[in-house]
């Protein structure tokens, strides 16, 4: 394959970021396409943990370049703070990070709206933000007063634009209890960053376009996942950018005939951050042993997460509106050594029993499960199906029939070599 989207299938924290991290030996071009800082990607290289939040994993592939294109939204002072982590590390940087020159910037009057008005928000009103800047920051581009990357190279132009936009925020943040800064104030802060940066910027459309008719093998990763894409999640509890893997289009800015095959990532069970119903979560003991032995805490902001068993109907949602060819399974490590399993198979509503996902009526559905064989023997060695103990294999099984589509990757463990893969996603370089 040349082209290949990598989509969450869930409320996203699904392992994008080991996954994509393997699929990047051999990608040449690794391209984000939606999101913010809010989407942390833990990646686990020997005994080190790295969490890249805005640049993309491939980062960490010395022949792979990166893209972030211009459906991301970028927080400059996190993005340079970023890449001093990285380049303290010892990762080479320079020359391998393209930065899209018509992604928005987050600016300071973003963060404090979103800090604002979730603190303002009723307990049933929470959306559960990051606070980090992302919605509002959408908002303005769908307002058409964004002020993109490209703009800031060009100061007075950027002047103009960021003054337009505190006067349609001054109302939002004086009724929040806040003050409208001074463009001047935000453009003298930011300048360092718009300095350091420009040299980065490009038509990143055009990048990737590139490569894609040069043969290369191109990899495109969103952030969060399918059910909180603002389009196809649980609304109003979602993202404000687009999760899925249509997104990709619009976000790196490539045409549809381009990919070739999408990935869905599938965690064993799920999580949730934040607000929002979650029909088959687990407040006992059993949420809790998932929570701790999957390190169920925000990469970014170190929240923990809710926990619950796999939902099937909501992977069949997800695997249609994504166009999914193939499942990345993950943390099924994290399965071993409970004393019950169980996953949702359908869902009773008021209309009656269905395997459908009820998205619209969820918190008034109840899930309806189906009791698996548990396994207590340990998975972390496997490199093949058949090294699996016979319930864990059952297991895969169950959700590939359920789907329709295979698992090309089966993830038993958080190190990079811990992964059964079955055919190549990739051709060699």
């Amino acid at each position: 394959m040349t082209a290949i989207v990598i989509a969450g299938a869930q409320w996203g924290d699904e392992g994008k970021g080991k996954i994509v991290d393997l699929l990047t030996l051999r990608a040449d071009l690794v391209v984000r396409y939606a999101g913010g800082p809010n989407a942390g990607h833990t990646l686990v290289v020997g005994n080190e943990k790295v969490v890249v939040r805005l640049v993309p994993s491939g980062i960490l592939r010395p022949a792979s370049t990166c893209v972030m294109a211009q459906g991301m939204v970028v927080d400059l002072r996190v993005l340079c703070e970023e890449i001093d982590a990285l380049e303290a590390r010892g990762v080479k940087v320079a020359g391998r990070l393209v930065l899209s020159d018509r992604a928005h910037a987050i600016l300071p009057y973003h963060l404090e709206v979103d800090a604002r008005r979730e603190g303002a928000a009723t307990d049933a009103a929470r959306i559960g933000t990051t606070k980090k800047g992302i919605g509002p920051c959408y908002e303005d581009k769908a307002a058409r007063r964004g002020i993109r990357l490209g703009d800031l190279v060009h100061r007075e132009h950027a002047r103009e634009r960021i003054e337009a936009a505190c006067e349609a925020w001054s109302p939002v943040l004086r009724a929040l209890g806040g003050q409208t800064p001074s463009a001047g104030a935000i453009l003298e802060a930011l300048q360092p960053h718009v300095d350091r940066l420009a040299p980065l910027l490009a038509d990143t459309a055009k990048v990737v376009d590139d490569a894609i008719r040069g043969g290369k093998n191109v990899l495109l990763e969103g952030a969060q996942g399918t059910l909180l894409d603002v389009d196809h999640g649980t609304y109003p509890f979602v993202t404000s950018s687009s999760a899925t893997a249509g997104g990709a289009c619009t976000g790196a800015g490539v045409g549809p005939t381009r990919i070739d095959g999408v990935i869905g990532l599938v965690k064993a069970y799920t999580t949730r951050v934040g607000g929002g119903p979650f029909p088959t979560e687990l407040s006992d003991a059993v949420g809790e042993h998932l929570r701790k032995v999957g390190g169920e805490f925000g990469s970014v902001t170190g929240r923990p997460r809710r926990t619950g068993w796999l939902d099937l109907p909501a992977l069949r949602f997800a695997a249609r509106v994504n166009g999914m060819t193939s499942i990345a399974l993950t943390k099924m490590d994290v399965m071993t050594g409970l004393e019950r399993l169980e996953v949702c198979v359908a869902y009773e509503t008021k209309a009656g029993r269905t395997e459908e996902f009820p998205l619209d009526d969820l918190a008034q559905s109840k899930p309806i499960f189906r009791a698996m064989k548990p396994w207590s023997a340990s998975i972390d060695h496997a490199r093949k199906l058949e090294d699996l103990p016979t319930e864990a294999r059952e297991y895969v099984t169950m959700i590939e029939e359920a789907l329709g589509i295979p698992a090309s990757l089966v993830s038993v463990g958080p190190e990079r070599d811990a992964t059964i893969a079955r055919g190549d996603l990739f051709a060699p370089r």
